[in-house]
């Protein structure tokens, strides 16, 4: 039987999955209005605007979801495994005033 996960550590995913939506959201938004801004208001010729614009949703669609993909690939994985191989593990400093036990 595997460890179940505290309520804390659910509560930590879930945070950073909306963080990981939203913020994809908002990255994918912002390329496709630097993109669409362009055939909307910028002297894009009018055959051109139609794939324009198509292609500035395909740039935001990539936005996003590379930018979800990246901040959903930091969550540590399933409880019990250890880090994974990309997990910074820093040691504990040792405690002012104890000895340290290779002294």
């Amino acid at each position: 039987m595997s460890p179940s996960r505290t309520q804390a550590e659910r509560d930590a995913i879930t945070v950073e999955i909306m963080f990981a939506l939203v913020s994809g959201a908002f990255l994918g938004a912002s390329g496709f209005a630097a993109l669409a801004g362009a055939a909307v208001w910028g002297p894009v010729p009018a055959p051109w605007r139609g794939p324009w614009l198509a292609m500035s949703g395909v740039l935001g669609g990539v936005l996003c979801c590379a930018r979800v993909v990246r901040v959903l690939r930091r969550l540590p994985g399933r409880p019990g495994t250890g880090p994974s191989p990309g997990d910074v593990v820093r040691p504990h400093p040792s405690q002012p005033g104890r000895t340290s036990p290779d002294s």
